[in-house]
């Protein structure tokens, strides 16, 4: 079970007054700190909580484009560096993403 789920479900047993866990005992069961089982149940009366992260489903602000992608395959097959040189030379990306995007192209 989800531990956000798990401890939401206790304090909300604890609320109704079915339960008589204190919310350190809440917090021991779980794993989470005490104030962030406050937090989670400050959410729950104000009825504002969220079992699934924000930025689930989202495409990273710092994707690589397809275009981009493209261009530095195109940029590498031109030239007779190595890598490393090809990297410094491009100087956008990080060496690791231009080596993944070499490598998913079956250049290296």
């Amino acid at each position: 079970m989800n531990k956000k789920l798990q401890a939401s479900k206790l304090i909300v047993e604890k609320l109704r007054g079915n339960s008589y866990l204190t919310y350190n005992e809440i917090a021991t069961l779980t794993g989470y700190h005490p104030k962030y089982v406050l937090k989670l149940k400050k959410e729950i009366v104000d009825g504002t909580i969220s079992l699934e992260h924000g930025n689930k489903n989202k495409e990273p602000v710092n994707k690589i484009s397809d275009k981009e992608k493209e261009y530095i395959i195109n940029l590498y097959k031109r030239s007779n560096a190595s890598i490393r040189k090809f990297c410094k030379f491009y100087n956008r990306r990080s060496y690791s993403c231009i080596y993944g995007i070499l490598k998913e192209a079956g250049l290296i």
